[in-house]
């Protein structure tokens, strides 16, 4: 069993930058794409960034040039700094890890962020 913890959600005025966390643990193993997602009320969730246990990256088209993802494989821990946020990033924002064996998939509670204007 894997569990994703997530941190660093919160409100920050248009043009600021934060940084998530998420921290997974338990057995992790093979191939993998940790990911960042975000859902806003009424609406389905979307793809924000994802990574992959090789280093290639893929950003919506909404953050390309604004938001990061990477990752610290020794930690477990994948990151996604967001800059110059705009109200529209408003959202909770998900952490996701998909495994290649079996396709195990396991999500993050969700943490907060909110961009006022």
């Amino acid at each position: 069993q894997v569990q994703l913890v997530e941190s660093g959600g919160g409100l920050v005025q248009a043009g600021g930058s934060l940084r998530l966390s998420c921290t997974a643990s338990g057995n992790i193993f093979g191939p993998n794409a940790m990911g960042w997602y975000r859902q806003t009320p009424g609406k389905q969730r979307e793809l924000v960034a994802v990574i992959n246990s090789g280093g290639s990256t893929n950003y919506a088209d909404s953050v390309k040039g604004r938001f990061i993802i990477s990752r610290d494989n020794a930690k477990n821990t994948f990151y996604l700094q967001m800059n110059s946020l705009k109200p529209e990033d408003t959202a909770v924002y998900y952490c996701n890890l998909k495994m290649a064996f079996r396709s195990w998939e396991y999500w993050g509670q969700g943490t907060q962020v909110t961009v006022s204007s």
